[in-house]
């Protein structure tokens, strides 16, 4: 059996990693239009695309970030465009981008392992990272951060073969992905401090100097489309970006933070990737002994894991230019993230969303040098793998946003009659964008009331309002909001209760 296995290895290591992309590509593909994720972000960024598309209305600013009142880059928008179009404008085409970038980082995760450390690491930590439920709801949907694992473990991959290889002209690419990773989410920001560490490490010879022009230049090409609206306007981004990391009160050194922030990414990272570690609301109503269990089997991956790669480092095994840095990757980004003093979510863990699954890939390989710990790390490779499968995001029902959102608008559109109407939506915190999507594909979009002074006819007040409620008390007379305040003194005239909203209209008062 083992002379059969060492003559037909690489066959076997093809099939096995063929039957992780497939059920990874599973994963991420089934049945997606009626699990994905299609409020007001998505439909604004479907309209933007859509007027690229049709309307020819290019653009070079992205959509704002979440934090800092900047923008972000275009470049995901382009990214969306082919797909979108595919689709014949189906919200369902950028969603399957993001669903094929992610099981191409599923490879991606592969390639690293293997030339880190191994094929039997880079197997194991992509068959992990393809059933990681969190990863996989991020791999289902169309948002921008999304596409960050991809790009942030493209970069680490890129350092290992300059460095390992010598191929220094791949520098440029470097300066790619970091444009591209920059317009994607600002974290990104992180993985220049580490791009910083590792050329201090392996690119302080001036025989490779001049390689620096060609990373600068791969930099300008990634970042083109936002450096083109910035040189345009003066830098107005770039200066809020440098304003909120030097002089914001959301980064900087806070002890009382510091050291909680660093002990919770650590926690959140390995347990929420590797093992389905409960969100804070479940955490406190679990009993002090799963906490205990989570807890310890969160700090013996991390301990254990770092502890090896520490070892092949130190001893320049054929492994320590990998163990490097992952070593870097890990270290810079986690203090990073304790500068850091606004909430931190789980998808800004994009940025080194590979690096558990590469440790667990490595930890577990070395205990399979050990006789005694073999069954233990493929209990543990197993083990994990059926435990996460079990939670797999499409096992409940489907929330079916996309088909309601576009089963709502058709029955706002069916109440206007066919005549001009002005829209409103009364929310908790989603945005009207994803109805005036389907609204303005279809040809029947709201008049947008402007204010008087530009407006003074009052040309852009219909005769209809149609309000559209998503909270249980709503009520649209007198609301401050302006598409409503802007119509002016208005009357109900008729309700509908539809899935989970109810539709008001509204014409104007008459005593």
């Amino acid at each position: 059996m083992r002379d059969f296995v060492l003559k037909h290895q690489k066959l076997i290591v093809w099939f096995s990693l063929l039957a992780i992309l497939l059920v990874g590509a599973y994963l991420r593909l089934y049945r997606i239009s009626e699990y994905m994720t299609f409020l007001g972000d998505e439909g604004r960024d479907v309209l933007v695309v859509k007027r690229m598309i049709v309307d020819h209305k290019w653009t070079l600013l992205g959509p704002t970030a979440s934090v800092g009142g900047f923008f972000l880059g275009p470049i995901y928008y382009y990214f969306m465009l082919p797909f979108l179009w595919l689709w014949n404008l189906d919200p369902v085409g950028p969603a399957v981008m993001v669903a094929l970038v992610g099981i191409a980082t599923i490879y991606l995760v592969y390639r690293v392992g293997e030339d880190f450390f191994g094929n039997i690491v880079g197997l194991i930590a992509a068959s992990l990272y393809a059933v990681s439920p969190v990863v996989i709801a991020y791999s289902r949907a169309s948002w921008n951060p999304n596409l960050v694992p991809f790009f942030s473990t493209l970069l680490v991959y890129l350092f290992w073969r300059i460095a390992a290889k010598n191929y220094w002209r791949e520098l440029f690419w470097v300066g790619v992905v970091l444009g591209i990773g920059l317009q994607l989410h600002y974290l990104f920001l992180f993985l220049f401090v580490v791009t910083g560490g590792w050329l201090l490490i392996f690119g302080r010879s001036k025989k490779i100097a001049r390689y620096y022009l060609s990373g600068i230049a791969g930099f300008i090409v990634g970042y083109a489309p936002f450096l083109a609206f910035e040189l345009r306007h003066g830098f107005p981004n770039t200066q809020s970006i440098a304003q909120f990391i030097l002089m914001g009160k959301d980064t900087g050194y806070a002890a009382k933070q510091f050291f909680p922030n660093i002990m919770d990414v650590s926690a959140r990272l390995i347990g929420r990737l590797l093992l389905r570690f409960p969100q804070p609301e479940v955490w406190v109503t679990i009993s002090n002994w799963q906490q205990l269990a989570w807890l310890s089997a969160i700090y013996v991956i991390l301990i254990g894991g770092l502890a090896f790669i520490t070892v092949a480092y130190r001893r320049k095994s054929k492994h320590d230019i990998g163990a490097l840095l992952m070593l870097l990757w890990y270290g810079i980004t986690l203090l990073l993230f304790g500068l850091y003093r606004r909430n931190i979510y789980d998808y800004y863990f994009g940025i080194f969303f590979a690096f558990p699954f590469l440790l667990i890939g490595y930890l577990i390989s070395r205990l399979l040098h050990f006789r005694i710990l073999r069954w233990i790390g493929i209990g543990v490779w197993v083990g994990l793998l059926v435990f996460n499968l079990q939670g797999r995001p499409f096992l409940h029902t489907p929330n079916n946003q996309l088909g309601q959102t576009k089963m709502i608008a058709q029955e706002v559109i069916a109440k206007t009659e066919g005549k001009p109407f002005n829209f409103a939506l009364v929310t908790g915190g989603n945005s009207d964008h994803a109805y005036r999507y389907f609204f303005e594909i279809w040809g029947n979009s709201p008049v947008t009331i402007e204010n008087e002074s530009n407006d003074p006819a009052r040309t852009t007040v219909t005769n209809q309002l149609i309000v559209l409620c998503e909270m249980q008390e709503c009520k649209p007379l007198g609301h401050p909001l302006w598409e409503i305040a802007g119509f002016g003194p208005a009357q109900i005239v008729g309700e509908w209760d539809v899935s989970f909203v109810k539709i008001m209209k509204l014409t104007h008062y008459k005593p």
